[in-house]
């Protein structure tokens, strides 16, 4: 059984379709890449998926259950973790402050059951030499970790990382690999927007293409970068 599995989704506005029938699945512990040129409905398809956006028509079915008209806080405690591209973090709180409520909220447990949890992320996410520090101190690097650290806290089964590699330097960039790699051996299912393609590579099983809001290819890596039409879309190239 897949973990998430959409089936002919679709979403405009107006005359501007930013969906149009997209359909895939993606089984437990699988990694995911999406790609795709700026504007294709890559943010907009993780609106979908989380509930922040409403399905015109189609369906969503999330761990064996359909979450089309589900909210996304409902998701959320269902299991469904999400990173933005832009971390937005509540700067005056600390970072371990910032895990708490995180892991409060998002699985619907005390603070105090969810202690020991937000300490052993804050390990793993490279961020324990920073928990008592305020969040509004970090560096970019440090923020994107918050955000993955935060978006784990919720215990999620699916995480939806969103361009967390974007706008990092190439060792920067390699750390936060390391760590999303570490996530995905506990067996997570990932789903992972991403521009900088060698970071997506090194972790996902698959890659989707999406164009103008329609999926045009999904498969392993090296066939998909293979594809004529992928790399005239997404790469121009002429071929």
């Amino acid at each position: 059984m897949a973990i998430l599995e959409l089936k002919d989704v679709s979403k405009s506005f107006g005359a501007l379709v930013v969906a149009e029938g997209v359909g895939f699945s993606v089984a437990p512990g699988e990694a995911l890449g999406i790609i795709g040129p700026n504007g294709a409905g890559k943010s907009t398809l993780f609106n979908l998926i989380n509930g922040n956006l409403a399905v015109a028509s189609g369906s969503i079915e999330f761990d064996g259950h359909d979450v089309t008209h589900m909210p996304p806080m409902q998701r959320c405690l269902a299991g469904m973790g999400r990173t933005f591209q832009i971390p937005q973090p509540f700067e005056r709180l600390t970072v371990y402050e910032n895990l708490l409520v995180a892991g409060a909220f998002g699985t619907q447990q005390r603070e105090s059951d969810v202690t020991a949890i937000c300490a052993d992320i804050l390990v793993e996410t490279g961020l324990i030499a920073k928990a008592n520090r305020p969040a509004s101190s970090l560096t970019l690097l440090e923020r994107k970790r918050l955000e993955l650290a935060r978006a784990l806290a919720t215990q999620p089964k699916l995480l939806l990382l969103d361009e967390i590699a974007g706008g990092l330097t190439e060792g920067e960039c390699r750390q936060l690999v390391a760590t999303i790699k570490r996530v995905h051996q506990r067996g997570i299912a990932i789903i992972w927007i991403e521009h900088v393609l060698h970071a997506l590579t090194a972790v996902v099983e698959r890659i989707l293409v999406l164009n103008f809001g329609r999926v045009i290819g999904i498969g392993e890596p090296d066939a998909i970068m293979a594809s004529r039409e992928v790399r005239e879309i997404y790469l121009g190239m002429e071929v």
